[in-house]
């Protein structure tokens, strides 16, 4: 059997180093052949040095000319649609709206995306579902909530029709329990201690707000065409049960195994078949305890801001998206408090145009709006 050729879009972050530490634990099972980075060309030299892929996407022009100095015989190109044209599995790890190229070139060209970017199918569902009915186009989610429902999908052989309702697992965040009085005074510091995961900055804080948890309803119910009212959220902060779905006869079915983001993206390498590397694997003798508690909607607003804009569709998740990013950047800038995350993504909701996107440029221009809206709300 031929090595499975993998291009990977954001290779500098925590989902690209991952992947290749995936690559690296299956010797001959694949190939890189493209790698993608915004601008961090000192990580992407060292890794083209490595693996010789054919094509590296360098976003910055500066670092571009850097990185294709650097890299003799190796083409640098920079619009990070390139790396879907020689690869049969797409990794799009690239953080926030800038990944929607990734995820519609990947489609159209009718490859596997394995997506650990939510932004894009959450901003441009609309956009981006007919693209999935591409003859050879498939998602395979890299995210651990939606890759543990995907997995747990496998069990029925009715789909959704047999489904009751899809259960997102929620770790609670670094700040699960506290009051929002207690919450008014945190710094980026805290909001970036993550009891259970180790991310990027913005998913992290994302995760602080609850934020994180409503972009991936909306992506369940795009990935899985799920309604919301059947999409509920569930905190357990041991973050061992990574989603549940329940069926219609009442049973539920779970996908546990130890935090570990190396298990959904091997599984989202080799499907339909399961790899032989364990990064999961969970100690039995030492695990005492599952919790599980109802999130605490007043206090993390984000999560119903998120419903909200989900239930309201077209732009809205889009404007909710773009709203977010620019609130959150704010704050780890130290321009707002982190008590001021979800007002601000609130006031840019509330100026929402209610409009239907029907390509790829009204996304574009919803997301330009929103972000204009929330950086005049911060003034």
């Amino acid at each position: 059997m031929s090595a499975v050729r993998v291009a990977i879009a954001g290779s500098s972050g925590s989902i690209g180093t991952q992947t290749l530490q995936v690559i690296d634990d299956a010797p001959g099972a694949f190939e890189i052949v493209a790698l993608g980075v915004g601008s961090s060309a000192d990580v992407v030299i060292e890794q083209a040095k490595r693996y010789r892929p054919e094509v590296v996407v360098v976003v910055d022009g500066v670092a571009r000319r850097e990185v294709a100095a650097a890299l003799p015989g190796i083409e640098v190109v920079g619009e990070l649609e390139h790396v879907a044209e020689v690869a049969d599995v797409v990794v799009n790890g690239v953080v926030g709206f800038a990944g929607l190229v990734v995820t519609t070139s990947t489609l159209a060209a009718g490859k596997r995306l394995a997506l650990a970017n939510k932004e894009s199918l959450i901003a441009a569902g609309p956009v981006v579902q007919p693209l999935r009915q591409t003859p050879g186009a498939e998602i395979v989610p890299v995210d651990s909530e939606h890759c543990a429902i995907h997995q747990c999908l496998r069990a029925t052989n009715g789909g959704i029709t047999e489904v009751s309702r899809l259960l997102l697992t929620a770790s609670g965040g670094p700040f699960r329990g506290k009051s929002a009085d207690e919450l008014r005074t945190v710094t980026v510091a805290e909001a970036l201690k993550h009891p259970t995961w180790s991310m990027g900055p913005k998913i992290t804080i994302d995760s602080s707000t609850l934020m994180n948890k409503g972009l991936e309803v909306i992506e369940a119910h795009e990935l899985f065409g799920v309604g919301y009212d059947a999409i509920d959220v569930v905190v357990h902060p041991q973050s061992i049960v990574h989603s549940m779905v329940e069926f219609n006869d009442g049973a539920v079915i779970a996908q546990l195994s130890m935090p570990d983001m190396r298990l959904p993206i091997a599984y989202a390498l080799e499907y339909p078949f399961r790899g032989v590397v364990s990064y999961g694997g969970i100690d039995w003798t030492t695990l005492s305890r599952l919790d599980f508690a109802t999130p605490d909607r007043a206090t993390f607003r984000c999560l119903d801001l998120a419903y909200a804009a989900g239930r309201v569709g077209g732009t809205a998740p889009a404007w909710l998206s773009a709203a977010n990013e620019v609130a959150v950047e704010a704050f780890l800038a130290g321009r707002i408090a982190w008590s001021d995350i979800a007002g601000v993504i609130d006031a840019a909701l509330q100026q929402h145009d209610g409009a239907t996107p029907t390509n790829v440029d009204d996304i574009l221009e919803a997301d330009a709006a929103a972000r204009r809206i929330a950086q005049g709300v911060l003034q």
